[in-house]
């Protein structure tokens, strides 16, 4: 119970500190569009042709990687996922990262505690991610057994929230 207290104290602070400016009148599109470190997740989707669905009436979670967990992947795997051959690929990858509705941090935190330390959710891609809590952090499991951290929660937009995220989500 501390533990998910701890995490819930943690993720409040997240959500304010990393992203001092909420954007509750901009969609996830506009939000992402505006802030520095999520380019590659912009680009990304323009590649993928989301931009209109992401900038629809939703709401949408989206667990947002960060520049530098594009820049993780395998050299050139960023670079051949937006050419348009592979954008059924890309566009995959990319619905891995959306979750139908809002879930908030305070969500997350009621489904794990439910599920005695894990839960299991189901993207719009199909993908089925594991969430747990431990030292402080949010850690999300993709199919092939990567884990993300959440750094940064609760992050308004018009149409749903956005969580940031350490690494790119991948399915199987």
């Amino acid at each position: 119970m501390r533990k998910l207290l701890a995490a819930t104290a943690l993720l409040g602070l997240l959500s304010t500190s990393s992203f001092a400016a909420m954007a509750p009148d901009k969609t996830i599109v506009e939000l992402a569009v505006g802030t520095k470190s999520l380019s590659t997740l912009v680009a990304a989707v323009k590649a993928a042709g989301l931009v209109e669905t992401l900038s629809g009436k939703g709401p949408f979670t989206v667990l947002a990687p960060t520049d530098a967990a594009f820049a993780a992947l395998p050299k050139g795997t960023v670079e051949t996922l937006v050419k348009p051959e592979n954008k059924a690929a890309l566009t995959k990858i990319l619905t891995c990262h959306v979750i139908a509705g809002d879930v908030m941090a305070k969500d997350v935190i009621a489904l794990v505690k439910k599920g005695k330390g894990k839960a299991s959710v189901t993207t719009v891609g199909g993908c089925v991610l594991k969430f747990q809590v431990g030292k402080g952090k949010v850690h999300i499991t993709d199919e092939k057994g990567r884990t993300a951290q959440v750094t940064a929660a609760d992050i308004l937009a018009s149409n749903g929230v956005v969580h940031v995220i350490n690494k790119v989500i991948l399915p199987k």
